[in-house]
């Protein structure tokens, strides 16, 4: 019998961690895999489409993406995002360092070998 939960999507945050940072009206998030065996999924599953759509609701404007091998991560780079930025912004705390745990809720899909996957 197929068990019904294989290939079941999971958050990155639990692949993966997190950093940002912001400039004016420009987010930069790092996205850097706890295990180098993962950064293959990065590479596939994290897009700068993926991305924009996250922050579809704030009016992103143009994502790119960054691949970074040695390290093991990819660094996104997000720009219109910050609402004009953290001293012309009306958001509580909307600034960029609140937002990376954003890009890590989206859900990835883990290899069948992978437990939880």
């Amino acid at each position: 019998m197929a068990n019904d939960t294989a290939n079941a999507g999971v958050p990155l945050h639990q692949v993966a961690h997190a950093r940002a940072g912001d400039k004016g009206d420009r987010l930069n998030v790092s996205v850097t895999a706890y295990d180098r065996r993962h950064y293959p999924l990065l590479l596939e599953q994290v897009t700068a489409e993926r991305v924009a759509a996250l922050f579809g609701h704030r009016h992103a404007g143009q994502v790119t993406r960054y691949e970074l091998p040695r390290l093991g991560a990819l660094n996104f780079v997000i720009d219109g995002v910050l609402e004009g930025g953290v001293n012309r912004s009306l958001g509580l705390d909307g600034h960029g360092k609140t937002l990376s745990f954003r890009v890590l809720s989206l859900e990835v899909t883990l290899p069948p070998e992978e437990p939880g996957g």
